[in-house]
């Protein structure tokens, strides 16, 4: 019989998974396919005390963004390193982080240089992927997907997390966009 190893959650950890909880249970799913991943997001932060850690190896809670510009015409997008295709912003939550949207917002002003982005603190999208993270262990990345504008003129500054970093046209997305990423593009553009 094997155990099931969880990290130790310290007080920082648990206030991080309680705003998570909370965010997902009041998330007014837009589908029914996005209500159901919620469900299987709120049975893996009811299982895993250490679910905002990255070193819960059976998945973890990310935080994304999608930045787009004042107008909703235009996607910033990063060309991911370890991927090899574009993307959007986001990652892992760090102990800092006091709320998942603070996570999101943290990590697209990290990776973009664009001071001033303005989030909108609901969730707009859901994805569970297969990923093997820095660690070098194949895990799944339970991402939850922001909405994030950039104030007027914001020229993305591309740094050491991104081969490349540049807005698209929403109706001109990069080629390797899969369904999941086109779904976020239009529920990012629905709010």
């Amino acid at each position: 019989m094997s155990t099931i190893e969880i990290a130790t959650v310290t007080a920082a950890d648990a206030a991080l998974h309680a705003d998570v909880t909370a965010v997902l249970a009041a998330w007014p799913a837009p589908t029914p396919g996005q209500a159901a991943v919620r469900e299987g997001f709120l049975g893996f932060l009811a299982a895993r005390p250490d679910a905002t850690r990255r070193k819960c190896a059976p998945g973890h809670i990310t935080a994304s963004a999608l930045v787009l510009s004042p107008d909703r015409r235009q996607v910033l997008l990063t060309l991911h390193p370890r991927l090899g295709r574009w993307v959007q912003l986001g990652g892992h939550c760090e102990r800092r982080d006091e709320t998942l949207a603070g996570a999101a917002l943290r990590e697209a002003t990290e990776e973009s240089g664009i001071a001033g982005l303005r989030i909108d603190p609901v969730p707009v999208h859901l994805d569970i992927h297969p990923v093997t993270c820095s660690l070098g262990i194949p895990t799944r990345h339970f991402d939850v997907r922001f909405r994030v504008v950039a104030p007027a003129g914001a020229r993305p500054v591309i740094s050491d997390e991104s081969d490349d970093l540049r807005f698209w046209p929403v109706d001109a997305l990069p080629a390797g966009f899969d369904a999941g990423d086109h779904e976020l593009v239009a529920a990012a553009l629905a709010g």
